[in-house]
Order: structure tokens, then sequence, then C-alpha cells
């Protein structure tokens, strides 16, 4: 792990919360152990208010563009972008289960966020800023070709003055962390 640590650029006090965030549920249920989906749930948050931070101070942008931004440079494949340029594949904890299937998308961008929480919670706002500024903050560029499909199609639909309705199909994974499949009708007005 120390490899990470010093593409980090940190120096961690509390190595079990690192330990953690990169446990998956699969690994912690065979081992008996915490998994990082606290982590995540925090981290989440911790990544949100840097970019939103980030957005204020930089653009001139009104409140509904910069929204946009946002959740383009926090969606999930912007996040295992982020996640693979620290090579956080390569120290993610995975159970035999989940590892013969291969690492998920959603496991690392889940792993990239509970690291960013045990960042903030070790060594506090200022240093997780820090590192958020040089793993994220360079790589903004790249995910603007990102597509948020949903509200492409919404924009779509309206242009042409018509309406859609979701009906969600099925729904897995944990509270914080929902996975929707849902089916898209489309209507005139």
């Amino acid at each position: 792990m120390q490899k990470l640590f010093d593409l980090l650029q940190i120096k961690p006090k509390n190595l079990s919360l690192y330990q953690r965030a990169l446990t998956h549920s699969s690994y912690a249920n065979e081992h008996q152990t915490e998994n990082n989906e606290r982590l995540e749930f925090l981290g989440d948050a911790v990544i949100d208010l840097y970019m939103a931070e980030h957005l204020y101070m930089t653009e001139k942008s009104d409140e509904g563009v910069m929204t946009k931004k946002r959740a383009q440079a926090v969606c999930e494949e912007a996040l295992v972008l982020y996640a693979e340029k620290i090579e956080l594949q390569n120290f993610i904890l995975l159970g035999k289960g989940e590892k013969a299937k291969g690492l998920k998308k959603s496991i690392l961008a889940d792993a990239f966020e509970a690291l960013f929480s045990a960042i903030y919670l070790d060594l506090g706002y200022l240093a997780a800023k820090s590192v958020f500024q040089r793993i994220v903050l360079p790589h903004l560029d790249l995910i603007e070709n990102i597509k948020d499909y949903k509200t492409k199609l919404q924009e779509l639909v309206q242009a042409d003055k018509r309406t859609i309705t979701y009906q969600i199909v099925s729904e897995k994974g944990p509270a914080h962390n929902k996975i929707f499949l849902a089916e898209v009708y489309l209507e005139s007005i």
C-alpha cells in the first residue's frame, strides 16, 4: 500500500482507515472484517464538496450549469477514470467470488470515494483537498465527453415538444448506492 501512498503524496497516520477503504464487502464477509461502505458514503459527500467548491471558485456560470458540471465530474465513469490514474484497482481487496468475476467499475468508483473519506478522516480537510487537486482536477478535461444519457434524452425529447415517463422495473444494491433498471416511455403532448 506504500506505493499508493507515494502516488497520493501522503503520509498516513491511521493505516486501518485505508485498509477499510479498500475492503469490498465480499472480502469483508469472507474475513469477518469491516468493509468500505460507510467510508464510501462520506467520501461521496467529500468529493462532491471539493468539486462544488472548485466550480464555485473557478466558474462564472449559473447554478444549473455548475450542477451539471459537478454531476459529470463525480459520476461513476469519472470516478473510475480518476481511480485508474492512481492504479487503485491494484489495491482493492475482493472476495473470491468478486475476484473471479473481475473488478466492476462500480466497485472501483466506490473504493475511490472511500479512499477520499479515509484521507479526510485521517489527515483532515486541507490534506484531502490537496490530494483532490492533484488527482482529480488535472483530469477534468478528460471527462467532458462523459455523457449523462438521461439528461441528453430529456433534452432531445423536449426539443421535439414531447414528453417521456420512466417506470422503475427493478432496483438492487445498498440503500445509499442503488442501481435502477427503468423503462422509458415516449408519448406525444
